[in-house]
């Protein structure tokens, strides 16, 4: 219930504005005792018949007068409002001829000057001002008659011309002192062609600058900011479009602002100079307001479950007609400007007569206000049509930018609906995907947790069997020949002691190895050497630790150490049996991506050749090819040994 009363809301205040805005657009004046402005001058009209040659000297002869600083006019008596007081008549304001229609009024039949007569009454004070608030005619001018007899100049329309049906004449008016003042409108026309004059108002300047001000705003500023805010937000929609080519409602919003962009070119360029020129300007700014209205249509009926593509192609194929059809190319005795804008009106209210049937059915909000927002701009439309072809009402402005601007909010409420929805479907759809997500997060940890635990008992078997193969293969092994050979009496006592000494040595690596060491290799290479510190000091050897701070070895895991370990000590025990050295060096050194360790020694050496095939070298290499590593071997003899280790920082896909 509450959306619905938030939807009617929205419609009421939209018909408030659209019909508020409107009025405060014309502000045209109202009775009132404390104005003189508040009613219309009195005016007397009367007529000339002009050629198009005289109709051109007419409008030289201001020209001229405009660069001149005074004097009257310099015109023969047939291009000067008449001196005889019959051929003035009162006329009735506004005075209006409606379009043909059926036919366009050429110059072939000549022109005709109108000429409207009011008066300014003596001693007033307040300054005084002109103001007609729609004016379609020819160039405008405004004359007074001067105390001689003549007629000056105080307004040519010529450099605006092209303008003036939405731009309101405003003169500010010289003071007249005790003196009345004559002021006589001239406005030429076609000869029977469709002619707009709304009612002519004289007063004070203060009271009808304010009326002309917000006559302007309205009628040219108004459209103006439509424009050019439709253009913004035509932009960003046409850039929502590129990047989802799918969603088509960005690209037809994209071409509503366009084509309202065409429609109101007059307001932000000139004509073009040529008669053909402006007869395709004309056309196609007319023509624009179908397809405003169509692209308009469209975009809202993708708002709606229902879609009627017959009815689509037929509203389709309207506008291309006419748009055809109404080319400058042909059929160039009719005025196709009152069968435009019928096609368009046609076009609206069969097309908003569906959406709000739709709309009706379908009860979505977005739906229902764009259909109401559709509707005032088909009453508005129908205004203008009746507006310009001189039908009724004609010192009413447009009010197409007012319907612009109630559609484009209501079709920015349609959006952001669908936005806000499209939003929270997607939260919906997160949140059911959250606590799926959440419940296979549940199961996975749970089967991780038992694969965690099988993993375990597997890692602890293997290093029970790795442990037991090295105790047997090294520990085991070297018991069991020390074994033998006491048992046969081929091991003396020092030899005895010297296997069991090994024996601890190699059961003592195989527990550092599985110390949690963080791979840190020299804090291994530091266990191993307060385990061989002793041993090498009885042995007579000295230990010279240069060893550097090294990078953490990630690899580094107990059964590397323990390669790692083995290493050395067959190095060290190497030295201690074999090199007759007395100093013996631990060098570590860190080469970007590999580290080095290397055991120096000053002994007497021996010739790789004759030692290159023992079995122990070859141990050695095999255990550092299995840390991925690799040994060297430096010796001659009498000039010591150096071996070198050099395992890779990072090691990867090592089998």
């Amino acid at each position: 219930m509450s959306e619905y009363r938030a939807v009617l809301r929205a419609w009421l205040f939209m018909l408030a504005l659209s019909f508020a805005l409107p009025a405060l657009a014309q502000r045209l004046p109202q009775h009132s005792p404390h104005h003189a402005a508040d009613e219309a001058a009195p005016t007397e009209i009367a007529t000339t018949a002009l050629s198009r040659d005289q109709l051109d000297a007419w409008w030289a002869a201001l020209r001229r007068q405009a660069l001149a600083t005074s004097g009257p006019l310099n015109l023969p008596a047939e291009l000067l409002p008449p001196q005889d007081a019959a051929a003035w008549q009162p006329v009735a304001m506004p005075d209006v001829r409606a379009r043909p229609g059926a036919a366009v009024v050429s110059d072939a039949g000549g022109y005709e000057m109108r000429w409207y007569r009011v008066h300014v009454p003596a001693d007033v004070d307040a300054p005084q001002a002109l103001y007609l608030p729609r004016l379609v005619t020819l160039s405008a001018a405004v004359l007074a008659r001067t105390d001689e007899g003549g007629w000056r100049l105080l307004l040519d329309n010529q450099h605006v011309e092209r303008e003036q049906w939405v731009q309101p004449i405003w003169l500010p008016l010289p003071g007249n002192g005790a003196r009345a003042l004559e002021l006589v409108i001239a406005l030429p026309v076609p000869a029977g062609s469709y002619h707009a004059v709304s009612r002519i108002w004289l007063g004070p300047r203060d009271v009808l600058e304010k009326r002309w001000q917000w006559r302007v705003r309205m009628q040219t500023g108004l459209p103006q900011a439509v424009s050019l805010t439709l253009a913004v937000l035509g932009f960003f929609a046409l850039t929502l479009w590129l990047r989802r080519p799918g969603d088509a409602i960005y690209g037809l919003f994209a071409l509503v602002a366009a084509a309202w962009m065409v429609r109101n070119l007059h307001y932000y360029v000139s004509l073009p100079a040529s008669t053909a020129g402006q007869d395709w300007f004309w056309w196609l700014t007319h023509a624009s307001m179908a397809w405003v209205m169509l692209t308009a249509l469209l975009f809202a009926l993708r708002f709606a479950r229902r879609r009627s593509l017959p009815l689509e192609r037929a509203l389709i194929a309207a506008v291309v007609g006419v748009s055809v059809v109404s080319m400058p190319l042909w059929l160039r005795q009719l005025d196709m400007v009152v069968l435009q804008y019928a096609v368009t009106a046609l076009v609206a209210a069969v097309g908003t007569g569906w959406l709000a049937f739709l709309a009706w059915r379908e009860r979505l909000p977005e739906l229902r206000v764009m259909a109401l927002a559709l509707v005032v701009g088909v009453l508005f439309g129908a205004h203008d049509l009746a507006v310009l072809a001189g039908w009724a009402w004609p010192e009413h402005s447009f009010w197409m930018p007012l319907a612009t601007l109630t559609v484009m909010l209501s079709f920015l409420y349609a959006v952001q609906r669908r936005y806000v929805g499209t939003v929270e479907q997607v939260q919906a759809e997160n949140s059911q995907l959250q606590e799926d997500l959440d419940e296979q997060v549940s199961v996975l940890q749970a089967q991780n947790a038992q694969l965690r635990e099988v993993e375990r008992q597997q890692a602890l078997l293997l290093e029970r069997q790795r442990i037991m193969a090295d105790m047997h293969d090294g520990l085991g092994s070297s018991l069991l020949s020390a074994l033998v050979a006491m048992e046969q009496g081929s091991m003396s006592h020092e030899q005895c002691v010297e296997v069991l000494r090994e024996c601890v040595d190699d059961l003592r690596l195989v527990i550092d190895s599985l110390e949690p060491v963080g791979h840190d290799l020299v804090s291994l290479l530091a266990t191993m050497r307060y385990r061989l510190g002793k041993r090498l000091q009885i042995g007579g050897l000295k230990l010279d630790w240069d060893v550097q701070d090294l990078p953490p070895l990630a690899w580094l895991e107990p059964p590397d150490a323990l390669h790692v370990l083995r290493l050395m000590q067959e190095a060290l025990n190497n030295v201690l049996k074999h090199a007759h050295a007395s100093r013996v060096r631990m060098v570590t050194r860190h080469h970007g991506s590999y580290v080095e360790i290397r055991v120096e020694d000053d002994g007497a050496g021996f010739d790789l050749q004759n030692i290159r095939h023992g079995r122990g070298l070859k141990s050695q290499i095999k255990r550092a090819q299995r840390l991925g590593g690799k040994l060297r071997v430096d010796s001659s003899p009498g000039n010591g040994t150096r071996l070198s280790l050099r395992l890779p920082v990072e090691r990867k896909n090592h089998g």
